[in-house]
């Protein structure tokens, strides 16, 4: 059974989630590369802020993992974007 924190953690990221597809929606700039970032975004946000002072649960320590697969996830957003933006001839 999901602990109580956990809980308060999921809620806050599908509530981040929501958040972000309706500003993108409202902007009318949805596209997934935005909606991952944003998401990835509100996610390292929300672990700040519900980070235990004294004590590390399992569940949490397992995060790392999620973080390090979006960070690769947002590097290659990135360089995609930057290759995009850079002239033929650059590279």
């Amino acid at each position: 059974m999901a602990t109580q924190r956990r809980q308060r953690f999921i809620h806050g990221q599908v509530a981040w989630m929501l958040g972000s597809i309706l500003v993108l929606a409202l902007l009318d700039a949805i596209t997934l590369e935005l909606f991952f970032v944003l998401s990835f975004i509100g996610f390292l946000v929300l672990i700040e802020l519900t980070a235990p002072i004294a004590v590390t649960p399992t569940w949490r320590r397992r995060l790392k993992w999620l973080i390090g697969l979006g960070l690769i996830v947002f590097g290659y957003i990135v360089v995609r974007r930057i290759l995009a933006i850079l002239p033929s001839g650059v590279l």
